[in-house]
């Protein structure tokens, strides 16, 4: 059974029309924006106009001056590069971006990406080797690196370099021979700490680019134009849904603004197969119709493909790159269906949440590439810490997401004596283990969920930012709510309510979305709730809506459509 959501209306700020008078923007806005800790004018124009302006000093980051002299040495001494990345958006974006760049230099550099299914994430024993047999004289982690030290050392042994990018929690203890490049080092002096490894890349390639004027290496050649990479910033970023706030707010602002022009034949490509406006291109497109299609062949084994594409020299070699993308996300989204199929009959007939916290579920050679999407899916049905793990040949090897409240890489290095390996942070983690291992991992989790979580963070809570009339929603609001965006994770699209509907017209459209027709007063609205098809039929009966209004084009129309969020009947208890 779905939790019931709770629904948090903000209080009307006393300071909104203060802040909107002094940052001269709209009483609307400057509620929102007090509603996102944004209280202070200067602090409000630099969120409603990010750009690269507002960049950190790269050099800040610890670790990235050593970094820098490490990649400049293997640069004169005509060293192999391997780009070493991660096989999701954000370790693809962040590979191609680092293989464009050193392209645009004029130095060859490689990528190497592990297979998810035969090796896994992360740093390996055998890659390391294959890679000094192959001549590599450096490698540069992206997204990845952060918990191989053993691999590391290994490296160094075979006289390899080693340069580690990664925006993963630092494990303790953690000291490798080599330069690491990590806000999250206990004494690093950069200023922001959310990066994604893209972002990273981003930052290592100015900072290489800085160094590299400096020694006069662009003496009579054009320098990388390094703002034609953040399209590919802007798509990883959004992916890996780290905090779309500060400098990954900056980051994907610029990124976005790129898209509808990009330089990447392969970008473009894979916006004309997802069906993107390019012109009206938006984070929630990068995030739910361009990730999951870059990260659908890694998931089934093959990230060849996801990486070609970013890096296509060729529009027709990009559009069969973005052919193979949409088939290897057509057969994602039925092997993660299968399978929440089967985890949805084991919760009904084993009763698996019924006086629990978490849920941890597994099954026999259920496909590696899908399960941190599955588990995300049962977090979003059962506002609860999910792990789910598939077993092969007595191994366990899965990924888990939490809630806010449940720092899930805390608990699983509490827990650490059970894995083979383990790695992520406070939301998503990756593991492997014993399958003897799982009932204790089961029984310590719960354990360990019980002494943190209360009864009231397992009530998933809808925060709405103000409560709006219908006849107040126009063209004028949704303008003014969108020069908050991208949305995404801290910056979430603002949701309002609407008391006292009348129900004038209820259909289900395309099987499980619900389209209402709404009176309030004098005023209509058209409205969609997507995956509210359960709630039909309404008609004639009066409710409440969570929304966000938007801009409804339709052969050369433009209408106010209302996107619902959550509704109830008018009678039962609201905010």
């Amino acid at each position: 059974m779905r939790p019931h959501k709770v629904w948090k209306l903000h209080p009307a700020s006393p300071a909104a029309s203060q802040l909107a008078h002094e940052a001269g923007v709209s009483p609307l806005q400057a509620q929102l924006l007090i509603n996102r800790g944004i209280t202070e004018r200067g602090a409000v124009a630099s969120f409603l106009s990010p750009g690269l302006s507002q960049m950190a000093d790269p050099m800040l980051m610890k670790g990235m001056e050593q970094g820098v002299e490490t990649i400049l040495s293997a640069i004169k001494n005509q060293e192999k590069i391997t780009i070493y990345g991660d096989y999701d958006a954000d370790g693809l974006t962040a590979t191609a971006l680092l293989l464009n760049f050193f392209s645009d230099l004029g130095v060859s550099a490689e990528a190497y990406v592990p297979n998810r299914l035969e090796e896994g994430y992360g740093l390996h024993r055998e890659a390391i080797e294959k890679l000094h047999r192959t001549g590599t004289g450096l490698i540069i982690t992206v997204d990845c690196g952060i918990s191989g030290e053993k691999e590391i050392a290994l490296a160094k042994e075979l006289r390899l370099n080693v340069v580690v990018t990664d925006h993963h929690q630092v494990p303790r203890g953690f000291r490798p021979d080599c330069p690491v490049i990590n806000p999250h080092q206990a004494d690093c002096p950069f200023p922001f700490k959310h990066l994604a490894g893209v972002g990273l890349a981003f930052f290592l390639s100015v900072a290489v680019r800085a160094a590299l004027r400096e020694k006069g290496w662009f003496n009579g050649q054009a320098e990388p134009d390094l703002r034609e990479y953040l399209d590919l910033v802007a798509l990883g970023t959004t992916a890996d849904r780290v905090p779309l706030t500060g400098q990954n707010r900056m980051l994907v602002t610029c990124g976005l603004r790129r898209m509808a022009d990009s330089r990447w034949p392969g970008i473009r490509a894979m916006m004309d197969a997802a069906g993107v406006n390019r012109s009206a291109i938006s984070s929630d497109d990068l995030a739910f119709r361009l990730a999951p299609r870059l990260n659908a062949p890694g998931r089934m084994g093959n990230s060849d493909a996801g990486l070609s594409i970013l890096t296509a020299a060729e529009d027709g070699a990009a559009r069969a790159f973005a052919g193979m993308l949409n088939v290897a996300n057509s057969r994602r989204q039925v092997l993660e269906q299968g399978i929440l199929d089967r985890i949805e009959d084991m919760i009904r007939r084993e009763d698996l949440i019924a006086d629990r916290k978490t849920l941890l579920v597994w099954g026999e050679n259920w496909h590696q590439g899908v399960l941190g999407i599955v588990a995300s899916r049962l977090v979003d049905r059962y506002h609860r810490p999910s792990l789910v793990a598939g077993i092969r040949d007595g191994l366990a090897s899965g990924s888990g997401r939490s809630i806010d409240g449940f720092n899930l890489y805390r608990a699983l290095n509490r827990l650490s004596p059970l894995f083979d390996r383990f790695g992520g942070h406070a939301h998503a983690a990756g593991f492997r283990l014993d399958e003897g291992n799982l009932e204790d991992l089961k029984r310590d989790l719960e354990e360990i969920a019980g002494g943190e979580l209360s009864e009231q963070d397992m009530v998933p809570v809808i925060h709405v930012d103000a409560h709006l009339l219908l006849q107040d929603v126009n063209s004028q609001t949704v303008h003014d709510i969108a020069t908050l965006s991208p949305f995404g994770e801290q910056n979430p699209e603002p949701v309002f309510l609407a008391r006292s509907l009348d129900v004038l017209g209820s259909r289900v459209v395309g099987e499980r979305h619900l389209k209402l027709r709404l009176r309030q007063g004098e005023t209509l609205h058209e409205a969609i709730g997507f995956g509210l098809g359960r709630y039909h039929s309404l008609e004639g009966e009066r409710v409440d809506i969570l929304f966000a209004p938007e801009l409804n084009r339709w052969q050369g129309a433009e209408t106010i459509q209302l996107k619902m969020v959550d509704l109830r009947r008018s009678a039962e208890a609201t905010p």
